[in-house]
């Protein structure tokens, strides 16, 4: 039985190809997307989702547009990232115009409605800004109890952060929602600490762009990080952080140990800092599980095997 999963994207590169994953690979049921800001704006995030699933054919699944800006502070893109709009010029050129729109339902509230009617079946994967999710927990505490999984994309535990020396993009970019997630979501935490540690080999991206669409333009996709991958961690390969959370729910690739994490909502230079009591210094009950080991074959495997079956 393929496993139910709702995912809350900020398309963004690495949510292309998680978002391919979970619709290419038979473990998986994608009952729903749900966009948020981050990346770039809610407007882009929201119809980039919806443009990669009409490039594929997957107009069938629902896309609820969330939260425009964090809960708190002011809205900070990664454009210079990703490329304009969130998707390099290369991709967003193989891509059709966006003709369908996203359902009349916020994403909050879309959550909720998909955890009442799916209950433990389903898996909630946010792999962006947490701001939609935090928003779901408030409206509705129980929802960690009526669901199987949340995971929560984000976070440095043992290593340094993305955008500032301690804080990853998407706590970063909106500290009170994942602290909010991290106290009352029992979330599985995957941070840099793994998804920093596993790519796509350059060798299997190049067969990939040989393939005909929409494989060449997922080549494209996984291509875009090859530069950044050499020169600052010294890998030959891509690098697809969002989808290191789909090779663990499609093939179980990650290690786990329960721990109790704090996030800073200080506003200072650590602001969205991952607080992790890894020796139990605050004698508090773990509050969610962090991944901290990655098996990176599993995960190459899990991408590849996922993305070669729109070639089928």
């Amino acid at each position: 039985m393929s496993q139910k999963l709702l995912l809350d994207v900020d398309p963004g590169n690495d949510d292309a190809i998680a978002l391919f994953i979970a619709l290419g690979s038979d473990e998986v049921d994608l009952v729903g997307v749900t966009t948020v800001m981050g990346n770039t704006t809610i407007e882009n995030t929201t119809e980039n989702a919806l443009t990669l699933l009409q490039y594929v054919d997957r107009t069938d699944v629902p896309v609820a547009r969330g939260a425009s800006r964090p809960l708190a502070d002011e809205l900070e893109t990664a454009e210079h990232v990703h490329g304009p709009g969130g998707l390099p010029e290369e991709v967003r050129a193989d891509l059709p115009e966006c003709s369908t729109t996203p359902i009349d339902t916020h994403a909050v509230d879309f959550i909720i409605e998909q955890a009442r009617e799916h209950g433990d079946d389903l898996t909630i994967a946010a792999v962006g800004p947490q701001t939609n999710l935090a928003l779901a927990l408030a409206k509705e505490p129980a929802l960690p109890e009526m669901v199987g999984d949340i995971y929560q994309m984000g976070g440095a535990l043992k290593t340094t952060g993305n955008v500032t020396p301690q804080a990853s993009f998407n706590f970063y970019a909106d500290a009170p929602a994942a602290a909010r997630v991290v106290q009352d979501g029992r979330p599985k935490v995957v941070g840099l600490d793994v998804t920093e540690h596993v790519y796509v080999d350059t060798e299997d991206i190049r067969a990939l762009a040989e393939e005909p669409a929409p494989l060449s333009t997922m080549a494209s996709i996984l291509e875009f990080s090859i530069e950044e991958v050499r020169s600052k961690f010294g890998h030959d390969g891509g690098l697809a952080s969002d989808a290191v959370v789909l090779a663990d729910i499609v093939n179980d690739a990650l290690e786990f140990e329960e721990a109790y994490v704090e996030i800073d909502t200080t506003g200072g230079p650590s602001n969205g800092a991952t607080i992790y009591d890894e020796h139990g210094v605050y004698e508090q009950s773990p509050n969610c599980e962090v991944a901290l080991g990655v098996d990176g074959e599993r995960y190459a495997q899990t991408v590849l095997e996922s993305l070669r079956s729109f070639g089928e």
